[in-house]
């Protein structure tokens, strides 16, 4: 273990005093018991040496010496000697991420096998597959710009959309990064993790570039840019397959301006990568966004030290072994070597024994506190146990939502709503209630975290998703529905609400999907032509369970 000497420090350096007496006990304790120094006032020196029995000049360990050394040690341990620093436990350790895609037409060009955009696509999934635990967004763009996945950690979600992106769910052709930029922006300003937005397309558009040069210079988040092209350039295929060909039936070919390219990127500060065949570009865009995370912290974060005196408890319980000697006699030796070790102890130990423990894990709780072992679990995937572990409500609700457990994950959300009035839990609320099938409750759930959170993308986005859901799947019940039952419909549809709210049923996804089975590419089609018409449309004010009066809903529509 390498110190850094210059970092050196104590944590609590009063208990250093306690140095002093650690060293005025044996002496003390030697005047005392100085033989010569009690009979010399009565007997004559050069009598005394000879009536004096064994050599009582020759001094062997005591149990004095022992404690003064415990008393040092422990002194120096519970000072907390330290010399390198940590992060703080529960810190953001995964930097958000928001890929903003490219759907313009010339993204279609074959120069990059099989496409350009499937290729673009295919890495899309590669970086949200390599960033587990991290949070990741989608955005695509072209003549407009438009949220398809708020920044979730989740993959799932994103392998859900991602291969129903084609070029022509876009309204309109372009290359406005500009508006990516914004959609991007917005989604992660009011996350407290420095975040990475990362550009995937072919080219820019020339009228903007000087807008879009200033906009990236003044942005608060890294911008990064992977290349979709080859210098050659390639020509464009349908979404059949098939050769495309203008009017006059030449095949379209799209260009590929690298030296613009290059240019834009230098002016705007963008580190630029190309699309390759290998994942060197997901390990680059990666590696980036966790070095510029670790850099922001760096120089926003307070100093916090791994405190290092625990280890001296070793010596410390060495040394009290010495006290069972025969003729020993300070019996309260290791009363005062258990208080010492105790109180030079980290935080954890003292911590232990705070909640009911499973037997076997007694040895884990005098190391580490529950929520500590929560956290190891949560980084591991190992959600359910981790839900067992935390005791911070909010972190054992993450738990159990990241398990898929919605029905405990909703229960203790509102449980944390009811006190704490969070809007991080009635978001999670509503995500429960969505993942349950009530996409009415979840529109509510989401609607009070605006409330709370006025400007919220992913809560916004997300109602605009539960409205499409629920229109999906009305449309699939009366595609479905019997003549019998058409006076049951209604009936239906509440009973759905009220069944989803028994908090214990088991989460099923097949729910969720149900209104999707469509098509994801109709759906996102409709969803970005409503959006480009009608950028910003009220939302209604659901009557929050409860409550007298309505909550105001936020705007929803193009982030």
């Amino acid at each position: 273990m390498e110190i850094d000497l210059s970092a050196f420090h104590f944590l609590r350096p009063l208990w250093l005093w306690l140095l002093v007496p650690a060293v005025l006990l044996p002496l003390v304790w030697r005047r005392r018991s100085d033989v010569r120094a009690r009979w010399r006032k009565f007997i004559a020196p050069e009598l005394l040496e000879h009536l004096l029995v064994g050599d009582t000049r020759t001094y062997r360990l005591q149990p004095v010496h022992t404690l003064a050394v415990l008393l040092a040690v422990g002194a120096v341990a519970a000072a907390g000697p330290t010399w390198e620093q940590v992060r703080p436990p529960f810190s953001q350790d995964k930097a958000p991420m928001v890929i903003a895609l490219a759907l313009n037409r010339s993204m279609d060009a074959t120069d990059v096998p099989p496409t350009r955009l499937e290729r673009a696509k295919a890495k899309v999934l590669d970086i949200a597959r390599s960033r587990k635990g991290a949070r990741t967004g989608l955005v695509v763009y072209a003549g407009t710009s438009h949220l398809v996945v708020p920044p979730t950690e989740d993959p799932a979600m994103l392998e859900l959309y991602v291969p129903a992106l084609a070029t022509g769910l876009m309204p309109k052709d372009g290359k406005r990064m500009g508006l990516a930029l914004d959609v991007a922006e917005r989604l992660l300003s009011h996350d407290a993790a420095a975040g990475t937005v990362v550009f995937i397309g072919d080219g820019f558009d020339a009228a903007s570039r000087e807008a879009f040069v200033a906009r990236a210079k003044a942005s608060k988040q890294q911008l990064l840019w992977l290349a979709a092209g080859t210098s050659k350039g390639g020509t464009v295929r349908n979404a059949d397959g098939t050769v495309a060909t203008d009017a006059s039936g030449v095949p379209v070919t799209a260009g590929f301006d690298a030296d613009g390219i290059r240019k834009l990127a230098s002016d705007a500060g963008i580190p630029l990568a190309s699309l390759r065949a290998d994942a060197d570009d997901v390990v680059w865009v990666q590696r980036r966004a966790q070095t510029y995370l670790a850099e922001m912290d760096e120089a926003h974060r307070e100093a916090r030290w791994q405190e290092s005196g625990f280890w001296l408890i070793v010596p410390v319980l060495l040394l009290v072994l010495l006290s069972f000697r025969r003729g020993w006699t300070v019996k309260w030796l290791p009363v005062v070597v258990l208080s010492l070790a105790f109180a030079a102890t980290p935080d954890v130990v003292r911590a232990a024994d705070a909640a009911p423990q499973h037997d076997g894990w007694r040895w884990i709780d005098a190391f580490a506190t529950r929520d500590q072992q929560g956290r190891w679990y949560y980084e591991r995937g190992d959600f359910a146990t981790a839900a067992a572990r935390f005791e911070d409500p909010m972190w054992k609700g993450r738990a159990q939502y990241a398990a898929k457990d919605y029905g405990d994950a909703l229960a203790t959300f509102s449980q944390i709503f009811t006190q704490q009035k969070s809007e991080t839990a009635a978001f999670y609320m509503g995500n429960s209630l969505a993942h349950l099938g009530d996409y009415e409750g979840a529109i509510k759930a989401y609607h009070i975290a605006l409330k709370l959170h006025p400007g919220w993308a992913e809560a916004t986005a997300n109602i605009a998703l539960m409205k499409d859901l629920l229109k999906a799947d009305e449309q699939t019940e009366d595609a479905h529905q019997q003549p019998s039952q058409g006076q049951d419909k209604e009936d239906t549809k509440k009973g759905r609400g009220a069944q989803q709210a028994v908090v214990s049923m088991a989460p099923t996804e097949d729910v969720w999907m149900r209104g999707l089975n469509t098509s994801p590419a109709m759906f996102l089609r409709q969803r970005f032509e409503q959006e480009a018409a009608t950028p910003s449309l009220p939302t209604a004010k659901p009557v929050v369970p409860g409550a007298s009066a309505p909550v105001d809903g936020a705007k929803a529509g193009a982030p």
